[in-house]
């Protein structure tokens, strides 16, 4: 009888495992998470695309009794994060929290190991960041439109900033450049204080800057917003137009900041998630936080997400050819 038991338990054992039936997934999807989470941020702690992820998942935690563990792994222009997520076990254990930089760095680099639509599941959006174009008070453009007119006056005159080589503030730059037609010059910074000073002194013409990082610069005087590069105007500068609102179809570019999984996660498990992270995302705490932030909500379904990246990693590609953004 106990060698028949034995011999039971184990032919049990080998279904499970070739249904992939493991004790890390909750028998049910909806009862994720029974256990601690791992959140994988391709950037450095204190980042607006760290510090997002850590206001969600802080209370989503402490609604669901586990810990969120953010986890900032850097290296190869994002990419090591991001592959860490793409070869993890995809049992909802293991969340990567990118910006929508998950789709432009293929289009710019090299032997990328991932690819962003056949390697991830999305969940939703965390949040719309809005870049901001702003220049110096004392250079007397007054709107985007005078900033093309000057621009188009002098070919080549003008330059402009952009944080990094192919992210998106710079593809929000390039896009929008080619949309107005005009010529300019390229000055890449290592990052958004190195760049703003550097507009705010008026040796960079302009800039596309995440709002966060340039409202106290805004509201001090030190710099002029022109317009908002996204879809929509920013809830902190509903004075301020969208590029498209100021007379330039097709150039806007969003930039967001999302979650995925790995792409084998099973999808009853993608909704679970998502129906949780959306929760938590939705609380008054956490708005209040974001909002703080210059974080906008825009929250949308896995299946929708998905294609949504799919079409700004076609997006990219063809924008990063139009600008000759050489791979690097």
């Amino acid at each position: 009888m106990q060698r028949r038991n034995v011999l039971k338990l184990g032919a049990m054992a080998g279904v499970a495992a070739a249904f992939g039936m493991t004790a890390s997934r909750p028998a049910r999807a909806e009862d994720w998470p029974t256990k601690n989470v791992r959140v994988i941020v391709p950037y450095a702690a204190g980042s607006a695309t760290d510090l997002i992820p850590r206001t969600i998942f802080d209370a989503l935690g402490a609604k669901v009794g586990h810990t969120f563990i953010v986890e900032n792994r850097l290296g190869g222009g994002t990419t090591v994060g991001a592959n860490a997520v793409a070869r993890a076990d995809p049992d909802g254990y293991t969340v990567l929290v990118h910006s929508n930089a998950i789709v432009t760095v293929p289009a710019i680099q090299a032997n990328v190991p991932y690819d962003p639509v056949k390697d991830f599941s999305a969940i939703t959006p965390l949040g719309n960041v809005p870049l901001v174009l702003v220049t110096a008070p004392d250079k007397k453009i007054s709107s985007v439109q005078q900033l093309v007119a000057i621009a188009k006056a002098k070919p080549g005159s003008i330059n402009y900033a952009a944080a990094g080589i192919g992210t998106p503030p710079h593809l929000t730059a390039e896009r929008f450049r080619l949309a107005a037609g005009f010529e300019g010059q390229l000055v890449p910074f290592k990052g958004a204080p190195e760049a703003l000073t550097e507009v705010i002194t008026g040796r960079v013409d302009f800039y596309f800057v995440p709002l966060p990082a340039a409202i106290g610069f805004i509201r001090d005087g030190k710099l002029k917003p022109l317009a908002i590069g996204g879809s929509k105007r920013a809830l902190a500068l509903p004075d301020v137009p969208t590029t498209v609102e100021a007379g330039f179809p097709n150039s806007d570019f969003d930039f967001w900041v999302g979650a995925f999984v790995p792409k084998a996660t099973p999808r009853d498990l993608v909704a679970a998630i998502h129906q949780k992270v959306v929760g938590a995302i939705e609380s008054a705490a956490v708005q209040e936080r974001l909002s703080k932030l210059g974080v906008e909500p825009m929250i949308m379904t896995p299946a929708d997400f998905d294609a949504r990246v799919a079409k700004e990693t076609a997006i990219a590609v063809q924008l990063a050819r139009a600008a000759n953004i050489a791979v690097q």
